[in-house]
């Protein structure tokens, strides 16, 4: 859940509240319950079928369908991975370090953590990596934001607008991703969770999700206090821009560390989520072998291979072409776009790959299914204006 507020997401935040202020606060909230109830899905998919989701659609719905949802998996890990290794760049420039220096410093790190052998290794140094997330509320608390003009954001929703509707579908598109349901699920069935963990699973996935859109809000909130309220409102091309806007309001330094320290923070741990969510659910649909538990060796060299590879190809596209905000808002509608596929086939799975007792039932199956189309829905409506269609 700490990887969900990746550098794209936190730049997406960062946009919204400068862009549109409190009114972005908003969507955020309304975002929280279909989060806890997509990563719930993925919690009990995992623990019961003890199979990966690329694993399960294969064999319930064929191979066909199987590469289909590896292809959103594949864009959509593609598409962060640019975000994460743009977001370690941009704050290597902050402190006036060349991306040529920061970028395969951070690759050389992110490919040695998956060779420890040990889901648990990787996992806890993932954590650490997320937890630099929370400097940034330092930053808000700094600001002072004004309440009572938080109330007003809340109840002022400009939907007529294009702009705001394109960043609302960003900001969805941060929260619900396809790689987080492919990772989540293969990292349970990595940990080996019994059914009678599901409880303490769902709790703590409630608490991530409080967690991750916590500190989304925290983005949001110091920006609109700061760079919309100054009346600031034009676009941030890049994280010196970010932090050049934010320099007035806490000071060079202050800026520099709470801003940096957030970012690479949620880049790397990011980093780390998004290319074994992608090496998972490609080996899982090919029926290669596949774990973090195991080192190296000839039945999982091409989970390894395409670990490696992954982060390599990131790297490059980010040395070539250095658009950090572009790339962020861009990759977030997208993901928004794919949504229907996403939450199409976890739904399908959910209905069908479970054993009876433990599917949804009563009103809060009616809930899910509700929310899920609402966010369907969206995500096929957000194509018109994506591709100027209407």
């Amino acid at each position: 859940m700490l990887a969900d507020t990746d550098a794209g997401c936190l730049i997406t935040a960062a946009q919204s509240g400068a862009q549109w202020g409190y009114s972005m606060i908003l969507p955020q909230i309304v975002l929280i319950p279909i989060l806890y109830m997509v990563q719930e899905i993925t919690v009990r998919l995992g623990i019961v079928t003890k199979e990966g989701h690329g694993a399960l659609i294969r064999e319930h719905f064929g191979r066909g369908w199987a590469w289909l949802s590896a292809a959103t998996l594949a864009i959509s890990s593609v598409g962060a991975l640019l975000t994460e290794f743009a977001g370690v760049a941009g704050v290597g420039q902050l402190f006036g370090i060349s991306k040529w220096v920061t970028i395969p410093i951070a690759t050389v790190i992110l490919i040695l953590i998956a060779f420890l052998g040990s889901y648990r290794r990787t996992e806890k140094i993932g954590i650490l990596f997320g937890l630099g997330e929370l400097a940034f509320i330092i930053a808000m608390l700094m600001v002072h934001p004004d309440g009572h003009a938080m109330v007003q954001g809340l109840l002022t929703i400009p939907w007529h607008h294009t702009s705001y509707i394109y960043l609302v579908a960003a900001n969805v598109g941060a929260v619900i991703m396809p790689w987080m349901i492919f990772y989540q699920q293969s990292a349970i069935v990595d940990k080996g969770l019994p059914v009678t963990a599901i409880k303490k699973e769902r709790h703590d996935t409630f608490v991530g999700t409080l967690l991750t859109q916590g500190i989304m809000l925290v983005f949001i909130i110091t920006f609109a206090a700061t760079l919309y309220h100054s009346g600031v409102h034009q676009p941030l091309n890049n994280v010196i821009e970010m932090a050049e806007g934010l320099m007035p309001f806490l000071g060079a330094w202050p800026t520099k560390i709470l801003l940096g320290v957030s970012m690479l923070g949620g880049a790397m741990v990011a980093a780390l989520v998004v290319a074994l969510a992608g090496t998972w659910g490609v080996t899982e649909v090919l029926d290669w072998h596949h774990s973090l538990n195991e080192p190296l060796n000839k039945k999982n060299a091409g989970f390894y291979i395409i670990y490696v590879l992954a982060h390599l190809i990131g790297a490059v596209l980010v040395l070539v072409n250095f658009d950090i905000v572009g790339i962020a808002v861009t990759v977030e509608v997208i993901n928004a776009l794919m949504l229907p596929v996403v939450l199409g086939f976890l739904l399908a799975l959910e209905a069908t790959a479970l054993p009876k007792q433990y599917q949804m039932r009563g009103w809060y199956k009616w809930l899910v299914w509700t929310l899920s189309a609402a966010v369907m829905a969206f995500g096929l409506y957000m194509i018109g204006p994506t591709l100027h269609l209407w």
